[in-house]
């Protein structure tokens, strides 16, 4: 049975899920494993001395020992035509996205015993042309046929089926994901509505984003928490150690985990295990949500203007759809609901959400009903250098040549 292939990539972390179909038999997206610990891996690459490149999980090891080597958050440098340097090479930010792309479709192909039918790429609804040309062109560097889709279209066409949705319904979409915030308004398509093509949703109005903002600023509160717990531990700590790095490395994993854990448990315990000291700090979450309160106040904001740009009042809107990992945070949803007036709605597994609405998107469409998504309601409410630093309209269908002779090293 062949598959097709939608991959969601992130500024911090990237997510891929297959669909497969025969006979008129649809078969529900499925997140594909890409790391060894998630099913998502880092969205960071390491360029080695000899111009090889290492993605994901690989990629953050080598990081300990040459940190100099590796690059973060590239995709929201595509379109800056300052070239990133690194070990004296210039790389385009579009190039390192289109390495990462290669390795996750030769990471899925031998996972699946051959290559997809077709696959899907996600982009922010608040792309223009000209970002989309220069991954276009990244892309057709690397040997890729790909469709495009716009991330909230993805999420939309994920959470929605044709019996939940009707058509004209108005679904605002609320993206919280690691580096950045994006929200925006989609409208499911009617007969007048062609031009929406196999997305199904069309966009509204003009999207809105925090650039920097997303979980990794949330990590890093819980980090800062934890360093004021324990001074002592993070005193006087040498930043060329390896082993130092490593071990400061855990400690803000540990975060990430604690975080994580405090969407579902009152409070967590984080262990310090570091050269100076060693102890656990605790955190409750009602201390968690009071530091990062603020922050979740301005992502709502953005979505009320994205609500306001696309014409809609708030009590029109079909569904509120929240995605990305960081949306599972209870305070999310509070605020979210309270802010717009509307029930939200939150898929079991928002980090994938969207990676599987691509894979929708290059489906073949069985004559028979899809099957319906399981949606939730929530129901609406009246430094050093390891110190490190907070993140600071249809499917447009590109067919790109193959070129010969290129291709990207995994590790």
């Amino acid at each position: 049975m062949g598959y097709q292939l939608g991959i969601d990539i992130g500024t911090t972390y990237t997510a891929a899920a297959v669909c497969r179909s025969s006979d008129r038999r649809w078969v529900e997206p499925e997140t594909v494993t890409l790391g060894t610990r998630s099913a998502t891996v880092p969205s960071v690459i390491f360029i080695a001395p000899d111009g090889s490149v290492v993605v994901g999980e690989a990629a953050e090891r080598r990081a300990l020992t040459d940190p100099d080597r590796v690059v973060r958050e590239f995709k929201r440098r595509i379109g800056d035509p300052t070239p990133i340097i690194v070990g004296g090479r210039s790389w385009a930010p579009e190039d390192l996205s289109a390495q990462l792309v290669r390795w996750v479709v030769d990471r899925v192909a031998e996972r699946e015993g051959g290559p997809a039918a077709r696959i899907a790429l996600t982009h922010p609804a608040s792309w223009g042309s000209h970002k989309m040309e220069l991954l276009v062109a990244a892309l057709a560097a690397q040997g890729l046929t790909v469709s495009f889709i716009a991330e909230p279209q993805a999420a939309a066409l994920h959470y929605a089926t044709e019996e939940r949705v009707a058509p004209g319904s108005t679904i605002a979409v609320y993206d919280l994901g690691g580096g950045t915030f994006d929200a925006a308004v989609v409208r499911k398509a009617d007969q007048s509505d062609a031009a929406f093509g196999a997305a199904g949703f069309g966009l509204l109005g003009r999207p809105e984003g925090l650039d920097r903002l997303g979980g990794v600023d949330f990590d890093q509160v819980v980090f800062d928490h934890v360093r004021e717990g324990l001074p002592a531990a993070f005193a006087d700590l040498d930043d060329s150690d390896p082993g130092v790095l490593s071990a400061v490395a855990r400690v803000r994993r540990e975060c990430t985990e604690a975080k994580e854990a405090l969407s579902s448990d009152t409070d967590v315990s984080i262990p310090v295990l570091l050269p100076a000291a060693r102890g656990s700090v605790r955190l409750h979450r009602t201390e968690f949500e009071g530091l990062i309160r603020e922050q979740v106040e301005e992502t709502v904001e953005a979505l009320r203007r994205a609500v306001v740009s696309a014409g809609c009042a708030p009590e029109s809107l079909t569904a509120v759809l929240l995605v990305g990992g960081s949306s599972r945070i209870p305070l999310v949803s509070q605020l979210v609901s309270e802010g717009l007036g509307r029930p939200v709605a939150v898929d079991t597994d928002p980090k994938n959400a969207i990676a599987k609405g691509a894979a929708l998107s290059v489906s073949p469409k069985p004559t028979a009903s899809w099957p319906e998504v399981a949606i939730p309601l929530v129901a609406a409410a009246k430094a050093p250098a390891w110190a490190g630093s907070t993140a600071d309209g249809s499917s447009a269908q590109a067919r790109l040549t193959r070129a010969a002779g290129s291709g990207a090293g995994s590790g």
